[in-house]
């Protein structure tokens, strides 16, 4: 089995072999934290809706490229969350955690399957664009919060910090594999397949 299929089964299953990785210092270790790095992918993705905000009408270039940063960022964001995060939490969690990881995978799944294709479905240099764009925004925004405030903090308490920064150095080895760049390509076909089905509904 290849690296990247490894990484993969991995990921799938949310149990990394430590085969899957080279091996990291204690040094290294203390430095990471997936919990960190998920947080600073929030405030990244706040700050693109706060740049795609202040966009007019007419900047149509400018508005598309910080939607395709926005998607790039948030795609392997959400789907590592989902494959891997979230059932190694749940398998840990009280009924506290448990509710709010089910409230976690309801939002993902209603941005990935209405609100991006909304987006999608609209002209970039309309104000319908805008408009679903900044809905986007806020609903991430949300979401981010509500993560950060909750399940973040409860996973502080549940996973060692040897364990934190496992996870996020297996996450930096998947998003530079082929598996997660395949991923995204994906995510994004089918994002514009339901953008189509929306735009022959409205």
């Amino acid at each position: 089995m290849h690296r990247d299929e490894t990484s993969v089964h991995a990921f799938s299953t949310g149990k990394v072999p430590c085969s899957a990785h080279p091996p990291t210092t204690a040094g290294t270790f203390m430095t990471r934290d997936i919990l960190k790095t998920l947080k600073a992918e929030h405030d990244e993705l706040r700050g693109l809706f706060a740049e795609l905000k202040e966009t007019t009408d007419r900047g149509v270039k400018k508005r598309e490229g910080l939607l395709e940063k926005i998607e790039d960022a948030l795609i392997p964001h959400a789907k590592w969350e989902e494959t891997v995060f979230y059932p190694a939490f749940k398998e840990r969690a009280d009924r506290e955690g448990l509710q709010a990881c089910a409230e976690a995978y309801t939002e993902h799944h209603a941005v990935e399957n209405t609100v991006i294709p909304e987006v999608h479905a609209a002209d970039p240099g309309s104000p319908e664009f805008a408009g679903r764009t900044k809905v986007f925004g806020e609903f991430v925004d949300h979401h981010a919060k509500e993560e950060e405030s909750t399940m973040f903090k409860m996973a502080r308490q549940m996973f060692s910090a040897q364990e934190r920064a496992q996870f996020d150095e297996d996450y930096e080895n998947w998003k530079q594999s082929s598996a997660s760049a395949a991923m995204i390509a994906g995510e994004k076909a089918k994002a514009g397949i339901r953008s189509m089905a929306k735009s022959m509904t409205q």
